[in-house]
């Protein structure tokens, strides 16, 4: 029997405990169970959402960055002004806040879109997170059409009620949302906090890297991606803006690189966008040969 390992101390990694909030949506992160329903509903959103223009739109690829943050502002506001109005605007009131009820379920629409599109491209933590996000908002959205309904029908103390439920299930998804942006980095350029050396740093051989070939290499403590295409050397960062897939491991054409992950397109002369779901273009670095070897300068 071997000798169980000997330790001077030990102590287990603690757990923090405040804010119990911020502690709340790490949880919901380890709901392992949702596991099977996130993945059966990401692929059939993927399957009506494949690269291509379509994808691009709902992702914010001619926005610069995510378009699904920006369309919630709109059922977030209405439904919020159509609240204030029922608490406190009166009968003067009561026609407006209707209506901002019934533009709020309209603008969800291309919201809950465009949101799931952004979903349907993560993993673990963050698509259990994202699902518990939707659910909320979804209950939301079940509960202001109820509303809605109700005030057509001249029910207006059950529309009201039903409004005032809904927005308390759309600040719930409210808050899940902020721990996905702000929590987690969903949506957030994967290549924010590199911080490549300003000064000239060798990091490969000339004579390694064939034409076409895709090379990572270690650029300070920075994956760059090196590659030369028409004699011309060119180097970007390797992780992808989208969600941070190593290009390395993707295609090479027409002077272009694919991501194996989610197939965003970017140029590798300049980094730009050619294809979604990236938003951001990727970072690029100056390069020189001296001496034979390869160097780049953030």
């Amino acid at each position: 029997m071997a000798d169980s390992p000997q330790f001077d101390s030990y102590h287990a990694a603690p757990e923090p405990v405040s804010p119990a909030l911020h502690q709340a949506g790490v949880r919901l992160g380890e709901l392992e169970q949702l596991d099977a329903v996130g993945e059966s509903l990401a692929s059939a959103v993927k399957q009506v959402l494949p690269a291509g223009p379509a994808k691009d739109l709902l992702s914010g690829t001619w926005l610069g960055h995510a378009l699904h943050p920006l369309l919630t502002d709109v059922p977030i506001g209405t439904w919020t002004s159509a609240m204030l109005l029922d608490l406190l605007g009166g009968e003067d009131a009561e026609d407006g806040a209707d209506r901002l009820v019934g533009i709020g379920i309209l603008a969800s629409l291309p919201t809950i879109a465009s949101g799931l599109s952004d979903w349907a491209d993560t993993i673990g933590p963050d698509r259990r997170t994202g699902l518990v996000h939707a659910w909320a908002n979804s209950a939301a959205l079940t509960l202001y059409t109820a509303s809605y309904v109700a005030r057509r029908r001249g029910r207006r103390g059950l529309g009201v009620t039903l409004g005032l439920l809904g927005g308390g299930a759309m600040g719930v998804g409210g808050w899940i949302g902020g721990h996905l942006s702000y929590g987690l980095g969903v949506g957030v350029d994967a290549t924010t906090f590199e911080y490549p050396p300003s000064e000239w740093t060798p990091v490969l051989a000339e004579s390694d890297l064939g034409e076409g070939e895709p090379r990572q290499v270690d650029f300070g403590g920075v994956a760059a991606l090196v590659t030369k295409h028409g004699g011309r050397i060119s180097a970007i960062s390797n992780s992808c803006t989208h969600r941070g897939g190593q290009l390395d491991g993707g295609s090479v054409e027409n002077g272009c690189v694919t991501c194996p992950i989610h197939q965003s397109v970017f140029r590798l002369d300049d980094g730009s966008v050619v294809r979604g779901p990236a938003t951001a273009p990727q970072p690029t670095y100056a390069v020189r040969v001296k001496d034979g070897q390869v160097e780049l300068r953030g």
